[in-house]
């Protein structure tokens, strides 16, 4: 029987992110200062955690934001299928009136089911899941791999989590993030379960 515990985090911050401005898969960005201090606490706190191995994204913030866990030795793969929701035209755009009632509208869409919309040359969240479940299923093709770190993206952890926990997408708001946040998901041969939900202890370590 595979059991797993999947450590699951979002990436530490860019400076897109401090503007509040949408990166998406589109927007190959660096952490900024406060993104490698983030780094920097989340090492020093779970550097004891033996991790057989490190899954991150195409996009080079993820691998940023765990490199320290690399450095040890530890092997690591980039999964295409954790990058970001592609967002499209609105990728790297300053934050106006008007694309904030398009993402109202978007968000609209999808907390009513309407999964299949996406902005032009963005992505769904149905997309994203089967590109997501593709990831998962090389993540979990390992049973030797027992303590696994994973780090992707806000929006795409969001629908991560609900594939895991088998909600509907629709419900992907139930699951807070900010920059590099912990998810400690339990996979126990049947089921995955959250054992730590939001947890950004790590991040009050001076």
């Amino acid at each position: 029987m595979i059991q797993k515990t999947l450590y699951i985090v979002r990436h530490g911050q860019t400076e897109l992110n401090r503007q509040g401005i949408v990166q998406g898969r589109g927007m190959d960005t660096d952490l900024n200062d406060e993104g490698r201090k983030q780094a920097r606490q989340f090492f020093e706190f779970y550097k004891t955690v033996s991790f057989d191995k490190i899954y991150i994204s195409a996009l080079k913030r993820t691998q940023q934001s765990v490199q320290s866990f690399i450095d040890l030795g530890i092997p690591y793969q980039k999964l295409p299928g954790l990058d970001e929701l592609a967002w499209g035209i609105h990728e790297g755009q300053p934050s106006t009136t008007q694309n904030k009632a398009a993402f109202l509208q978007i968000m609209r869409d999808w907390l009513d089911g309407r999964l299949d919309s996406k902005f032009e040359g963005g992505e769904s969240p149905n997309e994203v899941e089967v590109r997501e479940r593709e990831a998962l299923d090389v993540i979990m093709s390992h049973p030797d791999e027992k303590t696994v770190l994973i780090c992707m993206h806000g929006r795409a952890m969001r629908l991560l989590l609900c594939i895991l926990t088998n909600r509907s997408l629709t419900e992907m708001e139930a699951f807070p993030h900010q920059n590099l946040v912990l998810y400690k998901v339990l996979y126990d041969g049947e089921k995955f379960e959250i054992a730590d939900f939001n947890n950004a202890e790590h991040l009050k370590q001076s």
